[in-house]
Parts: structure tokens; sequence; C-alpha cells
């Protein structure tokens, strides 16, 4: 099922059920989907889809810093909620192993040699991973690789 189908079922189930923080967190990714396609004008595919899912985890995820930066339990609580929400919609990350893998075999693709080629890595592999692996993550691998 694609992911816009998924939402508006949850949705449904979730008003049924009384979640009203699952209702909360799927409303505001349907309706970031929604922003999306009347900004681009067109139906979002399902990677364009899953890339709005992926930025809501992100400001979440920094939502998230800032609260504990701030000492804010009460907040930190209620994004980690929200982020286990959008955490079952997004496909099963992969493993630092995996990753790593991904990440020798691209270089090798692309030929890169030192930290200079990292942006040909970047752009080659962000593609393969895409919502599989946080773009910091990949970041990481691909220079602890090149140095």
């Amino acid at each position: 099922m694609d992911l816009q189908k998924q939402l508006t079922e949850d949705m449904k189930k979730a008003m049924k059920n009384k979640e009203k923080q699952r209702l909360l967190v799927i409303r505001s990714v349907k309706s970031a989907i929604q922003n999306e396609q009347i900004k681009q004008g067109k139906e979002l595919t399902e990677d364009e889809a899953l890339t709005v899912l992926n930025r809501e985890m992100k400001q979440r995820k920094e939502s998230l810093q800032e609260f504990e930066n701030a000492n804010r339990e009460d907040l930190v609580s209620k994004v980690k909620a929200e982020m286990d929400v959008l955490q079952s919609y997004l496909p099963e990350q992969l493993s630092d192993e995996a990753l790593q893998q991904i990440v020798d075999e691209t270089i090798q693709e692309v030929g890169a040699k030192t930290k200079a080629d990292m942006g040909k890595v970047m752009g080659a592999i962000m593609p393969k991973v895409k919502g599989k692996a946080d773009g910091s993550q990949v970041n990481r691998a691909v220079l602890n690789s090149l140095s």
C-alpha cells in the first residue's frame, strides 16, 4: 500500500481508537505531503512522499536536540513519541555494517581516493540509501572511508 493511503487508513484507526498523539502526527504528515503537492502542482510519487516524511523526521530530531539542551523533559517525551509514529512509516534503517558496505562499493564505483571526492561519492550514494539512512550518518561513513 502506498504511503498516502496507509496514512489515511491509520488516521481513521487513530480516530476510532481515540489515539490523539498518533492522530496529530498523522495529520501533520498528511498536511506536509499535501503542501508539497500544492507546491509542485502534481501528485507526489512514493519517493517524493518519502522525502517529505524524512524531512518531518529530521525536523523532530532537531527539535529533540534543542529540547534536550534546554532540559525540557516534557517536550522531549512528546517529540520522541512523535518520532516513534513517524518511524513506523519509514523504511527499515540500514545497519552500520550494511551502510558501510554500500559506501565502500560506491567509493569503488566512482573511483574516489581523497576527501576532495566527497561530493561525487555523496551524490552517488544518497539515491541508493534514500529513506534508509540519515544523511549525517552517511556523511560520517564516507568521511571515515576516505580518510
